[in-house]
């Protein structure tokens, strides 16, 4: 079995340097101070109001901004400045100030051991606020040390963009629920399967049901009779054409979860970067012309994985259901009685289309778009295709691992009666940086590709769709830049 293991679980080393120690406080029913009544200020006072604290806010009372005089009736008013507070009975201390007054507010605080904090003022903080991923109780803070914030914000928004929205219902829920774990299930083994049934649940991006604790009571019973098994699952995903950043958001979490990942060839290592640092990577590339693991050999892998208790993502580039033999591993692995189930991905052509900035289905050039195998199991074209029908003038079509059956594409559809000169679009290794194109008559597709090679995969446009390709650019361009058509 021609099966390349890609095993990246080497120990961690220890903790590098750490700018700051990340911490949480718990503030509740805490009184804290805050000094000033600017936006600022009104705006931490809101933060640590959420955090249950008890907000003494000192200032007086016409310099209180809008900001401020809306937190009236959450916070204690003090109509005073700061400088007539007692510091030592709070829990932190937060001030917006001048530059005169940071280092006086700063000396108090710390004189009565008090955590201050001086807005805008690095010099005068015993801790930084960083930006915030709130899914209370699960609650996540970035830091950059105050060297870029915009940069803070930035990864607070790829995270959320991570973590459903349910995540906050599912952590209050596992809070319920705890101490019930710890009496049924005694074993450390099994509150660990129960915690990671519970998480497959929780990161499947829906709120949890009414009857959600009677079914993950059964799961306890079920795992503390032994009858739960230890069976695991299979997830097909799609790695789209190449760029990390195209994966769907539901992709990036599969990856994050799994156990092991057993990964094509076509599958770039960005991708293979957004996975679970524990997670076991295996190739098992299949490739035409060159040495490749058989199908049947990765049913066999998937199979005894699951049956081992293994969470398996099986990783595709481009679509999982098209043209990449998704329906024979369903099948097989549902006959043995494993989960599987599947996460689109972008598909090449549609990635092409995005790259060119043509538009598949243009209503003034086609009335419907067709996916074609450029090759059959035999490494042929399939001897059943209706050429008639694909010679239609107002389709598009677009020929999957093609490369090495081009001269015989062209010569059927002009047989078939398409017009010689129709514009056609030829691309391999689609939105990576070795991608390559070229866009010419159909008439010269033979040539174009002993031109540009069949060494990276190549997808085959057939179309008047591609009329603005050919007049703004005919021939190779290599490489090819980043398309402003398709964000990166």
């Amino acid at each position: 079995m021609d099966v390349l293991p890609q095993q990246r679980n080497d120990r961690p080393g220890r903790i590098g340097a750490l700018a700051t120690l990340p911490v949480f406080f718990d503030l509740a029913g805490k009184p804290v101070l805050i000094a000033g009544g600017s936006e600022a200020a009104a705006w931490k006072a809101e933060l640590l109001l959420a955090c249950g604290a008890e907000a003494h806010l000192f200032c007086p009372t016409d310099e209180l901004s809008d900001a401020a005089r809306a937190l009236l009736t959450d916070v204690i008013h003090h109509d005073c400045d700061w400088q007539d507070a007692y510091f030592g009975g709070f829990a932190l201390a937060v001030a917006d100030c001048e530059a005169e007054d940071a280092s006086l507010f700063y000396d108090r605080a710390v004189a009565a051991g008090v955590p201050v904090n001086v807005i805008d003022k690095p010099d005068y903080c015993q801790f930084k606020f960083g930006s915030i991923v709130n899914r209370s109780p699960v609650v996540i803070g970035i830091s950059t040390d105050g060297a870029a914030p915009i940069l803070g914000q930035a990864i607070r928004r790829r995270i959320e963009t991570l973590l459903p929205a349910s995540l906050a219902s599912w952590a209050g829920l596992a809070q319920k629920i705890r101490t019930q774990v710890s009496s049924l299930l005694p074993s450390s083994n099994q509150r660990r399967a129960f915690w990671e049934r519970f998480v497959d649940r929780a990161f499947a991006a829906t709120e949890p049901k009414e009857d959600e604790i009677a079914d993950l009571t059964g799961d306890m019973s079920r795992i503390s009779s032994g009858l739960a098994g230890n069976v695991g699952s299979v997830t097909l995903v799609g790695a789209g054409p190449g760029d990390a950043e195209l994966l769907t958001l539901k992709a990036v979490r599969a990856l994050q979860a799994a156990d092991v990942i057993l990964f094509d060839d076509l599958v770039s290592d960005d991708v293979l970067e957004l996975a679970r640092r524990e997670a076991k990577r295996m190739l098992v590339g299949k490739r035409g012309g060159r040495t490749s693991c058989r199908q049947e050999d990765i049913n066999d892998m998937m199979l005894s994985l699951a049956k081992a208790g293994k969470r398996v993502v099986r990783l595709k580039s481009g679509d999982p259901m098209i043209f990449g033999r998704a329906g024979e591993e369903i099948d097989f692995l549902e006959r043995a009685g494993i989960a599987v189930s599947v996460i689109p991905g972008i598909t090449a052509a549609s990635a092409m289309a995005a790259r060119l900035g043509v538009s598949l289905t243009h209503r003034d050039h086609a009335q419907s778009v067709r996916f074609v195998t450029g090759h059959s199991r035999d490494g042929n074209l399939p001897a059943d295709m209706d050429w008639r029908s694909l010679a239609d003038p107002k389709t598009t079509t677009v020929f999957y691992m093609g490369g090495r059956t081009a001269g015989e594409i062209r010569s059927k559809l002009i047989a078939a009666g398409m017009r010689p000169g129709m514009p056609v679009a030829v691309m391999s290794a689609i939105a990576r940086s070795n991608e390559r194109r070229w866009c010419g008559p159909l008439d010269d597709l033979e040539t174009a590709l002993k031109t540009i090679g069949v060494d990276e995969p190549v997808l085959i446009g057939v179309g008047s769709v591609f009329e603005k390709s050919l007049a703004d650019a005919a021939n190779i361009i290599e490489p090819s830049q980043p398309s402003a058509r398709l964000a990166s």
